[in-house]
């Protein structure tokens, strides 16, 4: 069975333990979607790993990483990760990790403009300043350079020439910044190159074959459902297709080959950087909750805005991501609290809505509306029997399911890989 696990929310829900533990069972993972400004967290044993381009089923012996086209990679970055993997003892090699040609390549001008253009905003947006949005509006432009160009020099200075002519003179004119020689840039991709060329494949026709022969995939994608480049609260969002859907256009496989779709969410809510918020908490609950949750961004170290669970934005990701089961992450950090909020509408100008506005001034006004349940005030952390947790808890858990209208298979107790329940 070919599964696809995404982020129901803004990001941050998780993903990476659940991937960790569904990639053990499967052949191959493919991520299929952004770049290094995503972070998975994976704990074993006494071991912490971070990734932000690899696969985090690097891990598992025996099985194939795939890095799909519907990335960008920073090769500086991805090649560092690939020797951080590897001074620890986990050999990183062609056979395990194929990477697609057609993959977009963030330049150096890539994260400078991401800055500068950060900076001119008025309305900020929170970008992690690695160089995501401009290297997808590159590739949309049809200027943007790929993995496969990289192997071919001649390419690769034509495109670079290209690029460079237009890039300085809007450092020149519009930032008065810096502007970027073609050599610097050229040799060192050129040498970033050489080390890359082993793992670059057409991963459209590997995937495809392997689902023939009867090989088993999982799909991972990166941020979440509402930071989608569609569907997201625009314009505080990625630049990327980060729902089920941006699997086929970010992997070449189609949607008839993918059998069950898992949506992380986290026990409450977070996000990262700026934009509408309406379950935010006040200033002491978000202490006690980002401290005991070290809600803190795998890749910016950013902390993360914690408020109530959103049921609202909730079911409009089941919709939008056609899930099949959930997977609640960090019940846990929710022990301690005497109550417990459920946001089950919207109230704006008088009038409470149920669905999920697409006017962003709406958004941004809106009062929560509230359903109360009691905590549970005991432990949960590290259970691994559904039988075994507090009667409060189940009845979060059910109120959940019957809110959002889908069944929870998984429930994360902790951030070790064996800290989970599942039903």
């Amino acid at each position: 069975m070919n599964i696809a696990v995404v982020g129901a929310q803004w990001g941050d829900e998780g993903k990476g333990k659940l991937i960790d533990i569904l990639s053990a069972e499967k052949d191959i993972t493919v991520r299929y979607q952004g770049g290094n400004n995503a972070g998975h967290t994976v704990v074993v044993g006494q071991k912490e790993y971070v990734f932000h381009l690899l696969p985090s089923a690097i891990l598992h012996k025996g099985k194939v990483c795939v890095i799909g086209n519907g990335v960008v990679i920073d090769p500086e970055v991805l090649i560092s990760e690939i020797q951080g993997l590897e001074k620890k003892g986990i050999k990183v090699s062609p056979r395990k990790l194929k990477i697609s040609g057609l993959c977009h390549v963030i330049m150096p001008y890539h994260r400078v403009l991401d800055g500068l253009r950060e900076k001119k905003r008025k309305n900020k947006i929170g970008t992690t300043g690695r160089g995501i949005g401009p290297c997808y509006a590159d590739k949309v432009a049809r200027c943007g350079i790929r993995m496969i160009d990289l192997l071919n020099p001649k390419v690769l200075k034509a495109k670079l020439e290209d690029n460079l002519r237009e890039k300085n003179e809007t450092f020149r004119k519009v930032y008065d910044a810096e502007e970027y020689s073609l050599n610097g840039i050229y040799k060192s991709y050129l040498k970033f190159a050489k080390i890359l060329e082993p793992y670059i494949c057409n991963t459209v026709i590997y995937i495809n074959e392997q689902i023939d022969k009867g090989k088993t995939v999982l799909f991972e994608g990166a941020q979440g459902t509402f930071l989608d480049i569609d569907f997201g609260t625009y314009p505080f969002v990625t630049s990327s297709n980060s729902i089920v859907g941006g699997i086929c256009s970010g992997t070449g496989v189609a949607p008839t080959r993918i059998d069950k779709s898992v949506a992380c969410i986290k026990a409450y809510t977070t996000r990262v950087g700026e934009g509408p918020f309406p379950t935010e908490f006040s200033s002491r609950l978000m202490e006690q909750i980002r401290k005991k949750g070290n809600e803190f961004g795998a890749t910016t170290g950013r902390p993360r805005r914690c408020g109530w669970f959103d049921c609202i934005l909730g079911r409009y990701s089941m919709i939008i991501n056609g899930i099949d089961e959930l997977a609640i992450m960090k019940l846990d950090v929710l022990d301690e609290l005497d109550e417990i909020q459920i946001c089950t509408g919207y109230k704006y100008k008088g009038k409470t809505y149920k669905e999920f506005p697409m006017d962003y001034e709406m958004l941004c006004a809106v009062k929560p509306v509230y359903e109360s349940l009691p905590g549970w005030k005991s432990s949960t952390y590290g259970l691994q029997n559904y039988d075994d947790l507090p009667k409060n808890a189940k009845k979060y858990v059910k109120r959940l399911e019957q809110l959002l209208k889908v069944k929870v298979k998984y429930i994360s107790t902790g951030p070790k890989r064996d800290e989970i329940i599942v039903r």
